[in-house]
């Protein structure tokens, strides 16, 4: 067996292990009382999981985006719901690749020993939406620190988290033909710790409850002094840095969606071969099997997709199209599992015991989030297929 191969099959049972001890009961009772699953999230941290992409010199695993992906697919195909913590795998990366040695010496070790959390990234505005560069946010030099005031909405976990991240803007938008207007935005790692122990009337969390279990918050920063220190790179440049991780969000969100496939197409098999109605069993309809069945084909071609991206980004090869055009085919093939097996189950699919429906409400999101499924299409227009820009 091929080393990679046999490495993500014992990452694959590892994980499956530690899913084990967290059932349907546990996801249902989280889901019903939108509680973070902290115990789930703690079992994950101590076995070193979350650390998966952070060096071996700093105390993580030190392994690739593909074994991180198979980690997040695992969560969700098991049952379980990654969001709780999959922010980790992916905000760590502007640390790691831009942060200076100092910040990754001192974060990233405590990250991987499961003393720190990095689960927030406060990016996106009301007005702004997905126009990162057009955020009003506003972080002001005053003598060593920055000064930071503004709203962010869909900010979440920053609750579950010591560390954070915020993208805010240190100078004017440029404006003007030809001008770069990704320039101006700064981001800072912030220690929790520190603001809600000197400055708690700096920062005000108000919880948002959404369709299904997932902290999120709208922020409001009331004039937040953070430590020049605080800066990741230079400043001014933090939009490159945000969007450098950005493939890697989409891929390892791609392979949550596709854990969802494979769960979802199990369950309306499972349910197809034991529910008997006419005398038999309804997975003996074609009715039954074909929306099954060709739900699982466009899992598997996702999945096929998702490893190419993965592959690509940890031999530090270009993959935005890839890692885009997996997310898209994991969010359209997972929904498409959704239906077949709510449609399978029923008037059953709708009650909270079968978990098809808490499922089914997780799944939705990838469509939208963290990107719209036709902002990739239009990227994929024109950046691949050469089509001139719509926006």
């Amino acid at each position: 067996m091929h080393t990679l191969t046999a490495g993500l099959d014992q990452l694959r049972e590892q994980t499956r292990l530690l899913c084990e001890g967290f059932p349907d009961e546990y996801w249902r009772e989280t889901d019903r009382n939108r509680r973070y699953p902290q115990e789930f999230v703690n079992t994950l941290t101590e076995a070193g999981l979350l650390s998966a992409l952070i060096p071996a010199e700093y105390g993580g695993l030190g392994l690739g985006l593909t074994e991180a992906s198979v980690i997040m697919e695992e969560i969700n195909k098991s049952g379980g719901h990654s969001a709780a913590c999959h922010a980790q795998m992916y905000t760590m990366g502007a640390l790691l690749r831009h942060g200076n040695t100092a910040q990754k010496q001192e974060y990233l070790t405590q990250i991987a020993a499961g003393e720190l959390r990095l689960q927030a990234f406060s990016i996106t505005e009301d007005k702004a939406g997905s126009d990162t560069t057009s955020i009003e946010t506003a972080a002001v030099r005053d003598g060593d620190d920055f000064v930071i005031t503004g709203h962010k909405s869909w900010t979440s976990r920053i609750d579950e988290s010591d560390l954070l991240f915020v993208l805010a803007r240190t100078s004017e938008k440029p404006e003007g033909k030809g001008a770069d207007k990704t320039h101006g935005l700064t981001l800072f790692l912030v220690d929790l710790r520190q603001v809600r122990a000197e400055q708690p009337e700096s920062l005000e969390v108000v919880k948002v409850r959404t369709m299904f279990n997932y902290a999120t918050n709208q922020v409001f920063y009331r004039g937040m002094r953070v430590p020049a220190s605080a800066v990741i790179g230079e400043v001014g440049k933090g939009f490159r840095y945000v969007i450098d991780g950005w493939n890697a969000e989409r891929i390892l969100l791609a392979s949550e969606a596709i854990g969802d496939g494979y769960w979802f197409t199990k369950r309306g098999v499972e349910y197809a071969n034991s529910r008997e109605v006419f005398g038999r069993k309804i997975g003996t309809n074609q009715g039954v099997q074909f929306p099954i069945t060709d739900a699982y084909m466009k899992v598997r071609a996702a999945d096929m997709m998702r490893y190419e991206a993965a592959r690509l980004f940890d031999a530090g090869e270009p993959c935005g199209a890839e890692a885009n055009m997996a997310k898209h085919l994991a969010s359209e093939a997972s929904w498409a599992a959704a239906n077949a097996c709510l449609d399978t189950h029923g008037g059953y699919g709708f009650v909270d015991e079968y978990d098809v429906e808490r499922k089914f409400r997780e799944t939705r999101m990838f469509q939208v989030a963290p990107i719209n499924n036709n902002m990739i299409k239009s990227f994929v227009a024109t950046k691949v297929l050469g089509l001139p820009r719509s926006y």
